[in-house]
């Protein structure tokens, strides 16, 4: 087993090696943090023969498998965990030949709830498009499911990975990964090894930071953990960190340690004319809602400050990535023309995969549902200057990422992005409350180094969305407004639909049949009368 545990610092300026120790006690090798305010991502890579049986045989039935568990909660990233999918449970998958077609519905009705729409591999799941050859290796199917919370599969891992020893350093592991921002988990049989990846933006509160003390989980055990800082850096394309680095168990005292490397995921940063500056990201944010009332034909609405939608790049180009369950969809006739587009502040559906047909109700589609990809219009100022910036060796440069002058007006940018929903079983109730997660949004821009970006440590993959562009293609992404959210005060949005209520069913029952009867009883009457007077007129006509 191998851990990696960081810590990316959120505020250098406050932060001092004093709130760091390491040392040896009774128990062992310790790692010390006090009151560190940082994102933590804590990493544990572990081979098919370390995981029980049980667990071990459901990987093996995959040619790859990559969770993605992002909770509803706000959260602020941190650079560079800086990647987004919308909140719920996402599954990319690539079976092998001989994989059962219950396999992946088995597996999530037994860990998760029986109560996921999930039949079979083949009718569940749906088909990733990818129309980049760089990412013809990648997952070919994928699943998805609303899901707030991960306790249930909490206690299922507690169970299944601690019941022998009873360690508290296992169930303390396995309650962080469960209170994270987003768990991601990934297996291929070519490293026949599975990595747990989870994410925190903060220690529980953001008036709090990290105080705790990491331990060894077993005497020959060794774990990575690194204090870092994002520094400022004059290569657009990459990012660098310093601080320290140290591995307990081996190391008595934190390293000094600077390192930089290209990245898919950028963070976006506010304009600097000083490059090497402490970077700050950029107050550009979005927030989501539904026009009220919404009916049967919701429109979604994501609403930008207009000052600040301003492209980092001459090359970028706003993108938003839609995650649907099959109850609401999207009808792709409606975004061939061009007069509506400009309507919506919308250039153009790029991608639509998933259960698309327009007529079926919601009992009848198999599917998880749809996912959908959009390029944004945007606001055209009058004027962006891009500055130059000094190289060193007396060479100057066009800082094309960071305009420094923009007249945009002021006020909101809303688009629109018109959905259907499909219609519901009949239950007890005149309405069904269903949720809607939030889309993410972000900006494609074009990147030079895209064939390295393989080396940072920190990008994730497998986000359903990346092998929608070219191989040379950097994501930054938009932050969501996280202090205006909906009453639940979540990432995702609440929509109330009309159902057939079955505790009216009765008297829909029995007004249907009479109507039925009054009309049979009408219509003969009618017939009848009209025989017994074309009699009568036959036998004046014979007299």
């Amino acid at each position: 087993m191998k851990q990696r545990i960081t810590y990316v610092v959120t505020n250098p300026e406050e932060f001092t090696p004093d709130q760091l120790e390491v040392g040896e006690d009774k128990s062992g090798p310790y790692f010390a943090l006090d009151n560190v305010h940082a994102a933590k991502e804590h990493r544990i890579t572990l081979g098919l023969n370390e995981l029980p049986e049980e667990i071990s045989k459901v990987f093996q039935q995959w040619h790859e498998l990559h969770l993605r568990w992002t909770s509803p909660r706000p959260y602020a990233s941190t650079p560079p965990f800086t990647s987004r999918v919308s909140p719920g449970l996402h599954v990319f998958f690539t079976p092998l030949s001989d994989t059962p077609d219950d396999a992946l519905c088995s597996s999530l009705h037994s860990l998760i709830s029986s109560d996921l729409k999930c039949s079979s591999t083949s009718s569940s799941s749906t088909k990733m498009p990818v129309l980049s050859e760089r990412f013809s290796m990648s997952a070919t199917s994928q699943y998805y499911s609303y899901l707030d919370d991960i306790d249930r599969v909490r206690s299922f891992f507690q169970q299944k990975f601690c019941k022998k020893d009873g360690k508290s350093y296992c169930l303390d592991a396995i309650d962080g990964f469960a209170l994270s921002d987003y768990v991601d988990v990934d297996y291929d049989t070519i490293s026949r090894s599975v990595v747990l990846t989870a994410e925190s933006s903060n220690a529980g509160s953001a008036k709090k930071g990290w105080t705790e003390t990491i331990r060894l989980p077993s005497e020959e055990a060794t774990v990575e953990i690194g204090v870092l800082s994002l520094e400022g850096n004059a290569d657009p394309e990459d990012v660098q960190f310093g601080g320290f680095l140290t591995v307990l168990g081996q190391d008595d005292k934190p390293k000094p340690t600077r390192f930089q490397t290209s990245t898919r995921h950028y963070p976006l940063l506010q304009a600097s004319k000083n490059p090497t500056a402490q970077p700050k990201l950029h107050p550009l944010t979005y927030s989501t809602s539904f026009n009220q009332p919404t009916g049967l034909h919701p429109t979604l609405t994501l609403t930008f400050p207009a000052h600040h939608l301003t492209p980092p790049d001459r090359s970028c180009k706003l993108h938003t990535h839609l995650t649907l369950p099959s109850y609401l969809f999207i009808d792709k006739y409606q975004f061939s023309d061009a007069l509506f587009l400009a309507d919506k502040n919308l250039k153009r559906l790029r991608s639509l995969a998933g259960a698309t047909d327009l007529e079926a109700p919601d009992w009848v589609v198999p599917a998880w549902g749809s996912a959908a990809l959009f390029e944004l219009a945007t606001p055209k100022p009058e004027k962006i200057e891009y500055p130059k910036v000094s190289l060193g060796d007396g060479e100057e440069s066009v800082w094309e990422d960071l305009p420094t002058h923009r007249e945009v007006p002021e006020g909101d940018w809303n688009v629109s992005i018109p959905l259907h929903l499909r219609y519901m079983p009949a239950q007890a109730a005149s309405h069904a409350r269903l949720p809607v997660p939030w889309p993410v949004v972000f900006w494609a821009c074009r990147a030079d180094s895209g064939a390295q970006h393989t080396t940072n440590p920190f990008d994730r993959m497998h986000l359903g969305y990346e092998g929608l562009f070219g191989p040379k293609t950097r994501f930054m992404h938009v932050e969501p407004k996280a202090w205006n959210q909906t009453d639940s005060g979540e990432l995702v949005e609440w929509i109330n639909v009309p159902v057939l209520d079955t505790r009216m069913a009765g008297w829909v029952e029995g007004g249907t049949v009479g109507v039925v009867l009054f009309a049979f009883v009408g219509l003969c009457w009618m017939l009848f009368r009209n025989i017994g007077k074309g009699d009568v007129e036959d036998e004046k006509k014979t007299q």
